[in-house]
């Protein structure tokens, strides 16, 4: 859950430190005062995108540090380990600093990432729905996607839309081979004699660069034999030879170094030189035995890397590459050589057909039981939020052929009073029922997710009276096991609240800044009491705040 929240130059907020609490908090006040800034800056900390309109006023950044708890098995403490993002135990930092000049940088734990990594993160940690949540709600993309996260289904989802690519490429390569066998024909002639070219040379890297260090050796073999044989004679072989001169000396320190015991250490150094002396003269006269003049050895090198260098002019690569120019040549021929036989290619599509209906059919399965639990957990919420009679469903309607998406279209629809055939949701509600039956989808999914804290920004537009009542019920109810925020401007939602703040503006040196209080009891009655009376407050008021608060 989200523990901190800290907040620095962000839109007009200076400076917040906030510490959140478990359970349905809510976040009152009056319009424009600021309320939603709060869950932009969090958003921002989350991964969404943001340019130099997020920082304050005369100010060079703005920084957005969000502290949240990670239990040791969950989800996210998976994720961040293993993606090198561990930090301290319990604990997951989101950090977002973002400049005037709208470039921004994200960091989990303290080390940088990307802001795909930043929102991949996220989605382990909080959902925010937006107060125009509900509008999405008619878009048939939006829904399919909603029922679809409300199954746990994004994983096959992502299968289903892979594999139908895969069919669908293999169906146009077929197409193409029926279209323009001739021009492939060329192209496989071509690429079956370079292929064969480069297969004849047997061209391996590493035996390359063996090739050359032996050619070089060759060509230099006989200033390489002369050098040897000349640095064994001064060293080991000759009559007046290093070795001989080192034994002269060492001879004549071993007597003196009797009389003087100082000389006893530069003695031992000569006599290690001598050691290694003698033993780099052996080791000379060995390499000199090991060389030898082959004059047909040299030429059968040579044809070879002037062979190998050729093609590689031929084929404007280095020879280091002649290797990946091969396989990738090989590829390439074994392509034409499938779309050369439209009958081969319409196998091979037959097959990729086959594995995407396998995966759609049981993308299609998972669907079906999820809309029919959802239609009914929807339809129930509706009796409670005022529209008695009402009756919700998601229909299925099949998709010839299939589409990236699945077998399916996924189509929400409504009856919003009893006796009333379901239609498309767009066409048949209101302003008002499209806000109350979004709310009930919205709450009904959150509660079958895993993610721990979920966020509603003035969700509950459009509703009040007993059904503002309602909905802060609901949402009470989803604080009991899960962290919910909420912006409202209902009393009847933010009583039902555990705990409550009220965000107002004020004018400090001539600028207007954000301030947040934490509402106690009394403070959370005068904090009602205004929502439900307005600029004047009496004691009725007061009286109606406490009974709606339970005092």
């Amino acid at each position: 859950m989200l523990r901190r929240l800290s907040i620095r130059d962000f839109v007009i907020v200076d400076g917040l430190e906030l510490e959140f609490q478990e359970g349905f908090g809510a976040l009152t006040g009056e319009t424009g005062a600021g309320k939603s800034i709060l869950i932009d800056a969090l958003s921002l900390a989350l991964g969404e995108r943001a340019d130099g309109t997020a920082v304050r006023m005369g100010r060079d950044k703005a920084e957005v540090v969000a502290e949240f708890d990670v239990a040791p098995d969950s989800p996210l403490a998976q994720w961040l380990a293993a993606n090198d993002f561990e930090g301290a135990d319990g604990i997951c930092l989101m950090r977002r600093v973002v400049d005037a000049g709208g470039r921004s940088r994200a960091y989990i734990n303290g080390t940088p990432t990307t802001l795909a990594q930043l929102k991949a993160a996220a989605d382990l940690l909080a959902d925010i729905h937006g107060q125009h949540a509900h509008q999405s709600l008619l878009r048939a993309d939006a829904q399919r996607q909603l029922l679809d996260a409300h199954a746990g289904l994004e994983g096959l989802t992502k299968e289903v839309a892979e594999s139908w690519r895969a069919w669908q490429r293999l169906r146009e390569a077929r197409e193409r081979a029926e279209q323009d066998a001739a021009a492939g024909n060329r192209e496989r002639e071509t690429l079956e004699w370079q292929v064969r070219e480069l297969e004849n040379l047997g061209f391996e890297s590493s035996q390359w660069q063996d090739d050359n260090q032996e050619h070089s050796r060759l060509t230099h073999a006989a200033s390489l034999m002369e050098a040897a044989d000349s640095a064994v004679e001064i060293l080991d072989a000759g009559e007046v030879a290093a070795t001989m001169l080192v034994d002269q000396v060492l001879a004549r320190l071993r007597d003196l170094a009797e009389v003087d015991r100082a000389l006893q250490e530069p003695l031992e150094l000569i006599e290690g030189a001598r050691i290694q002396l003698s033993e780099a003269a052996h080791t000379l006269s060995r390499y000199r035995q090991r060389l030898e003049l082959d004059p047909g050895r040299l030429a059968e090198l040579e044809q070879r890397i002037q062979a190998v260098t050729g093609l590689a002019r031929k084929h404007r690569v280095s020879p280091d590459e002649l290797s990946e120019l091969l396989e990738r040549l090989s590829v390439r021929l074994e392509e034409l050589r499938l779309t050369a036989d439209p009958a081969a290619l319409a196998e091979h599509e037959a097959v990729a057909r086959q594995a995407f209906m396998v995966l759609a059919e049981r993308l299609s399965q998972g669907r079906k039981a999820a809309a029919e639990r959802l239609s009914r957990q929807v339809t129930d919420a509706m009796q409670e939020l005022a529209m008695a009679g009402g009756r919700f469903e998601i229909a299925l309607p099949a998709v010839a052929e299939g589409a990236g998406y699945g077998l399916e279209n996924v189509e929400f629809r409504v009856a919003a009073n009893g006796g009333q055939p379901p239609r498309p949701l767009a066409k048949v509600a209101s302003g008002g029922e499209l806000s109350r039956i979004g709310l009930a989808i919205q709450v009904i999914a959150s509660q079958a997710g895993e993610v721990p804290t979920l966020i509603f920004d003035e969700v509950d537009v459009g509703i009040g009276g007993g059904v503002a009542e309602i909905v802060g019920r609901l949402l009470k109810q989803l604080g009991s096991h899960r962290q919910v925020l909420c912006v409202t401007h209902l009393p009847q939602v933010a009583a039902q609240a555990h705990w409550q703040w009220s965000i107002a503006k004020e004018t400090r040196a001539d600028q207007t800044l954000s301030r947040v209080t934490p509402l106690d009891g009394e403070g959370r009655v005068e904090e009602i009491a205004r929502m439900l009376g307005g600029v004047t407050i009496t004691g009725t008021t007061r009286q109606h705040a406490r009974e709606l608060l339970g005092l």
